[in-house]
């Protein structure tokens, strides 16, 4: 008698956590089409997700309860009562995006709607060493107390950052300092802050943010290519994000232009980073000037260290020479090297980020230039190359997004 009990208990405790696993995965499809497509009502997401009106109805209506989502109104109806509209609680629930880079770290709060509330830049420069991450965290603990002493819930973390990061293990083996041992950056501030997080590389980073909100949306076969601090390359294949067997795929900073060149901080010679990237084009601009290059920017000869990549970018929208034939130059390199990608991956579309962009017509005409130069010209037939929409936020929206589909996938 005891063990058909004991049975009858293990055989409903089962059910009921089928129950509640099957319950849990319908809640998360709901609240992944409600962030992609912003409103629903109850019978569109019910023929969307294949889940019956009672059942949907239940659900939604613990989701409002739990303040995940809300009623925003009443949708269009030719007769009968008006169906309700149901979005993401904007107020609610928020994801902490860190994006780090070698030049500052920037610190943004976004809400499930894709909006960011808060956003702030620190002269916190990504170096390979592990006091690194100790100052990191004393910043982000500071804010995260701001954040929730107004009454806001962190639930994720995510995690924008250069390198050779590994997909399967999060382990960066390029800035191998910010692991301990077998654990990744990702592992350590996940027990830092004891909540989710995800770390991208990125370059992967802004090629998601372009394909789930950007010039990219829809399309199949797209590079977007990230000049930033350095230059790394998104990839879009068949409608995914192409990672490789590792998770490094993209790295084409790192393909020789020159090998007579200077020293890459990767350890070889003559990298596209070295002569493309944000820092060069600084580096480049700096020391004309030290060898008396007449420019806009030559009042700065004596405060080299003054100078920065807006200020050059201004002075090259203003006609100055000097700036515009640096732009010009790194256009034409950055052209050689995606020449190369173009007859490899055939896309639809190259969108222009990173810092880089800000350039707009002055780095994409030499880009332009030279893959007509340098490509088959069926390859160019069917191929646009924009400046991103999104700008700065490209990246961030790209982490933003890649946190919540995780936090959403169905167990």
């Amino acid at each position: 008698m005891i063990e058909t009990l004991v049975d009858s208990e293990i055989e409903l405790s089962i059910k009921e956590s089928v129950i509640d696993i099957k319950k849990s995965k319908q809640k998360k499809g709901i609240l992944s089409e409600l962030y992609f497509n912003n409103m629903n009502t109850i019978a569109e997401l019910a023929q969307t997700l294949h889940i019956s009106i009672p059942s949907i109805t239940a659900l939604i209506e613990e989701l409002v309860e739990e303040r995940w989502i809300v009623e925003t109104g009443f949708a269009i109806s030719k007769q009968g009562r008006r169906p309700a509209i149901y979005e993401i609680n904007p107020s609610e629930k928020f994801v902490l995006v860190l994006d780090i880079n070698t030049h500052d770290t920037k610190v943004s709060v976004l809400n499930l709607k894709n909006e960011i509330i808060f956003t702030q830049t620190f002269d916190l420069q990504l170096k390979n060493n592990p006091s690194f991450l100790d100052t990191l965290f004393s910043l982000v603990d500071k804010i995260m107390e701001q954040k929730l002493a107004n009454g806001k819930q962190i639930i994720a973390l995510g995690v924008s950052i250069p390198g050779l990061v590994n997909k399967n293990t999060g382990i960066n083996f390029t800035y191998n300092s910010l692991n301990s041992k077998d654990k990744s950056l990702g592992k350590l501030i996940e027990e830092h802050f004891s909540l989710p997080v995800s770390v991208v590389n990125d370059s992967k980073a802004t090629a998601f943010g372009e394909y789930r909100f950007g010039l990219a949306k829809g399309k199949s076969h797209v590079l977007s290519i990230n000049v930033d601090w350095g230059v790394g390359l998104g990839i879009v294949i068949n409608g995914e994000i192409f990672d490789g067997a590792s998770g490094f795929a993209g790295e084409l900073g790192h393909i020789q232009v020159n090998p007579e060149g200077i020293l890459c901080y990767c350890g070889k010679v003559g990298c596209l980073d070295t002569i493309t990237s944000a820092s060069s084009l600084l580096k480049n601009i700096k020391e004309g000037l030290r060898n008396g290059q007449i420019s806009k920017l030559g009042e700065y000869k004596d405060n080299l260290e003054d100078i920065n990549l807006e200020m050059v970018i201004d002075a090259a929208q203003q006609g100055d020479a000097f700036s515009i034939d640096i732009i010009h130059t790194i256009g034409l390199e950055l052209g050689k090297g995606l020449s190369i990608a173009v007859h490899l991956f055939n896309p639809q579309i190259i969108i222009i980020d990173g810092v880089l962009s800000k350039a707009q017509k002055l780095i994409v005409n030499p880009i332009e230039h030279a893959i007509n130069k340098y490509c088959l010209s069926d390859f160019k037939e069917d191929l646009s190359i924009e400046i991103s929409q999104l700008g700065d936020n490209a990246k961030i929206y790209g982490v933003h997004a890649y946190v919540v589909e995780n936090l959403l996938k169905a167990a």
